[in-house]
């Protein structure tokens, strides 16, 4: 009898925990985004569970976040474009304001029919960027929805793509590679047009008889450190959730690894005509 009253009351408790983790496993649009421009183009559907974004030949469109951060991970569920998506940028990504602004992309740079998209990622600290890395993606990323993710804390920028990372980038502000540490930044996502320069570095133009184009976002969820004017930081000093130390593991390296040897196809640190005066100081520190 004791055994089955213990065998109850545990799986009450794994219900409650299963429960727990669904309901704080994806935000909701309605709450915690606002859309910001382009009109009808971007709509929130299915009670805030799902949002989409448009572009035609008059505007692209784009959301925010209502709150703040120092310090988070930003968990998106992205379905991107179908078939020829040249010229169109769709984004996710966080910025500070400001002209010495910080910034962390992810930027899904369109393709024409048939050709892979690529991933291009960046990191700015105090208005400067040139930190680019791009890659391909080991799946269609048109065809279902994938999880993209970006880690912030004090101690590194995460990337990574359904959990498994694709770039580091460590804080060397000690070695004097300036990193974001003190500006506040919101999460944005947009679709827009960069026919300029988004496909084969502008060679292939965005085709408007395939608009509306139309990205689908879902799943959005951020575990982190809220600022507002009335409450400040609402993490305080304290370093007692994961995200906040998370870092690689042997099984990360080794995942790292096997995208950058496979699937990175320009990393600024091997650029050495784009810096012919010597790489930057973070490109002869330890990546990982």
């Amino acid at each position: 009898m004791d055994s089955c009253i213990k065998a109850t009351a545990m799986l009450k408790v794994l219900v409650v925990m299963a429960f727990l983790l669904a309901t704080s496993s994806a935000g909701n649009f309605s709450q915690d985004v606002t859309l910001t421009w382009g009109g009808p183009r971007a709509q929130i559907l299915n009670r805030g569970q799902v949002l989409t974004l448009s572009l035609d030949n008059s505007s692209g469109s784009g959301f925010e976040s209502n709150n703040q951060y120092l310090y988070a991970r930003f968990d998106m569920q992205l379905k991107l474009i179908p078939g020829n998506s040249a010229g169109t940028v769709t984004t996710f990504f966080l910025s500070s304001q400001g002209a010495a602004h910080d910034e962390i992309d992810f930027e899904f740079l369109g393709n024409s029919s048939g050709q892979p998209y690529t991933v291009h990622t960046n990191v700015f600290a105090q208005g400067v960027g040139n930190k680019e890395q791009q890659f391909r993606l080991w799946f269609d990323p048109t065809a279902a929805f994938h999880t993209y993710t970006i880690l912030w804390n004090s101690f590194r920028i995460m990337y990574l793509v359904d959990n498994i990372p694709i770039r580091v980038f460590n804080n060397y502000a000690a070695n004097g590679v300036p990193f974001p540490t003190n500006q506040p930044m919101k999460m944005y996502a947009s679709l827009w047009n960069a026919d300029d320069w988004a496909t084969q570095g502008g060679r292939v133009k965005t085709d408007w008889t395939m608009a509306p184009f139309t990205t689908t976002y879902r799943n959005y969820n951020v575990n982190g450190c809220v600022v507002s004017a009335s409450s400040g930081n609402s993490c305080g000093t304290s370093n007692t959730q994961a995200w906040q130390t998370q870092g690689l593991d042997a099984t990360g390296r080794n995942r790292i690894r096997w995208v950058q040897q496979k699937y990175m196809i320009y990393n600024h640190c091997s650029d050495f005509n784009r810096f012919p005066r010597g790489l930057p100081r973070e490109c002869r520190l330890p990546r990982f």
